[in-house]
């Protein structure tokens, strides 16, 4: 339950209203930062029960934490949000077909292996022609909204996805100068593989010595911001030990929705002895990929990426943990690209972790403004720093029938450096 100091943080100035995503959509009180926490107060104070209503004002929140940024008064409104759903998912029974959804989504998305194992009928879906002709046919729309928006939300998967691996060590390029470990990701290390590929090129040519512990699990982000707190936790401690041990000065992620839960462990974990101080440890060792790369004097030579480049801010990157200015600066850095700034950048894009498949609804009402103000820059390629937010923009975009080429900050640094062009796909 949120602790009562939180919610009278409080004081209703109304400064969130525009920010919120939700609030924007339907101008409706309780769909806002300021309403939900009213109805925090009311189940706090047992004058509001947990209805199916009062669930759903809950279930909106994209958890964007736009409103943490916007308030004046510093409510911790991520935390009060977190509590509340782990009371709902505690003691609220859903009806049936809600609780399957959801337990299909959290079997699979938390799990890398899994994931892996899904790779190769994907695969075979999407290049024997079948998902062309489903999709072509109207078939797929017999299916329940949620479920549709699962197969809309697949992204292209290439023979190369299914042959990718990670090592447990890549050496520094020319003096050492950090010995980092890098977390692999669940989403990002079985669909965006490249992401981490590059990532580990870009580390050893600026010359730290990579390390990634094998057997890594998911982080918890996914579990703990929908309410799933214990299954979230466990991801969590999992985790801490394959880094102890390892070595490293500094933890690498480059997946946001990822690394703000990875800089909340300590919190997150104070309240258990046990582990307490590891998890205090080792997240003040996590730093975002931007983050870190723009706190190193560039020693590798970058080579001209001729593109232009909009940059959309990640919610949990942007809001979360503050990171602004760092990806900018490291594509500021790449001769030949022109950085443009999108309008209400910092908008969500509806993607929020499971959100999207959530509510595709309300995801895709919110979505389409963040693409039609990505399209308005007229740009290349967007950069992202986050693989829901970058699967969730190209599904907006393939439904306009348009396409635009997407890429992790880290990807255009590795271009970069290693002096090749962006290919023509």
């Amino acid at each position: 339950m949120a602790r009562r100091e939180l919610l009278d943080d409080c004081v209703h100035c109304g400064f969130c209203l525009p920010h919120c995503p939700t609030y924007q959509s339907w101008a409706e009180e309780m769909d806002s930062p300021r309403g939900r926490i009213d109805l925090m107060k009311g189940l706090r104070d047992g004058k509001v029960s947990l209805t199916e209503e009062v669930v759903g004002y809950f279930d909106r929140c994209l958890g964007c934490l736009a409103c943490v940024t916007a308030c004046p008064s510093g409510v911790k409104y991520g935390t009060l949000i977190e509590q509340t759903r782990a009371r709902v998912e505690a003691s609220h029974v859903r009806g049936l077909a809600d609780r399957a959804f959801r337990e299909l989504v959290f079997s699979l998305f938390p799990h890398p292996a899994r994931l892996r194992a899904m790779l190769l009928p994907v695969w075979v879906y999407i290049v024997t022609g079948l998902q062309r002709l489903l999709r072509a046919s109207g078939l797929l729309r017999l299916l329940p909204a949620r479920l549709q928006q699962l197969e809309a939300m697949l992204p292209a998967v290439r023979w190369s996805h299914l042959r990718a691996s990670l090592p447990t060590l890549v050496p520094a390029q020319g003096p050492q100068r950090a010995t980092v470990g890098l977390v692999a990701g669940c989403v990002q290390r079985v669909f965006f593989p490249s992401v981490n590929d590059a990532t580990l090129r870009v580390l050893s040519a600026e010359g730290c010595e990579v390390r990634v512990p094998a057997g890594q699990g998911c982080c918890g982000a996914l579990s703990l911001h929908t309410g799933r707190a214990a299954e979230g936790l466990g991801f969590a401690r999992a985790l801490i030990e394959q880094f102890e041990g390892s070595g490293v000065d500094t933890i690498i992620i480059n997946s946001a929705g990822c690394g703000s839960t990875l800089k909340e462990y300590g919190h997150l974990l104070a309240g258990d002895p046990a582990w307490a101080e590891r998890a205090r440890a080792f997240s003040t060792k996590v730093r975002d990929v931007n983050e870190f790369l723009a706190g190193l004097a560039p020693r590798a030579v970058r080579h001209p990426v001729h593109a232009r480049v909009a940059y959309h801010d990640a919610c949990h990157l942007a809001h979360a943990q503050g990171i602004r200015v760092p990806p900018r600066e490291l594509l500021r850095a790449i001769p030949g690209v022109q950085l443009v700034e999108i309008p209400d950048g910092d908008t969500c894009c509806g993607g929020a972790g499971t959100y999207n498949l959530m509510e595709p609804e309300s995801a895709a009402e919110i979505g389409q403004r963040k693409v039609a103000n990505v399209l308005s820059t007229r740009c290349d390629l967007l950069a992202s720093a986050n693989p829901g937010c970058t699967l969730q923009i190209q599904k907006l975009l393939r439904d306009r029938g348009m396409r635009l080429r997407a890429a992790h900050p880290v990807e255009l640094l590795d271009i970069s450096l290693r002096g090749g062009g962006l290919d023509p796909s």
